[in-house]
């Protein structure tokens, strides 16, 4: 029988952040940058701007150095705490159809992305 693995052994730490206000050529970049494909959105309505929401901005033909994250941004979230089981955010995650969930500690700080990716890598 294997350990129980928790979010925190395999999130991504820390977590990248992005303004709302920033455009989305400037997430693009971040997320190029740190090898990422999602940024999370703090704020009193925190959202998580990923890949998808960039390629969508491009393919609609928008100019992603005038759209802003705040306007592509996936708000709400759904989020995990450092101690879930990393088994139950990936249900989590085929049950919202999503592929990034950010993870709060017991103080109810963001401290971490667990994504879709980290649970392929630890179940395969």
């Amino acid at each position: 029988m294997t350990d129980t693995v928790l979010v925190e052994d395999v999130m991504s730490t820390p977590i990248e952040t992005i303004a709302p206000d920033a455009t989305v050529r400037t997430a693009a970049e971040q997320m190029r940058a740190h090898d990422i494909n999602g940024l999370f959105v703090p704020g009193a309505q925190a959202g998580i701007v990923t890949t998808t929401d960039v390629v969508a901005v491009v393919a609609d033909s928008d100019d992603p150095e005038t759209v802003v994250v705040g306007d592509v941004m996936t708000s709400p979230v759904e989020r995990v705490k450092t101690d879930t089981e990393l088994n139950e955010a990936a249900a989590m995650m085929i049950n919202f159809g999503i592929k990034h969930l950010p993870v709060m500690d017991d103080h109810g700080d963001y401290v971490g992305m667990v994504s879709s990716t980290d649970t392929t890598t630890e179940f395969a």
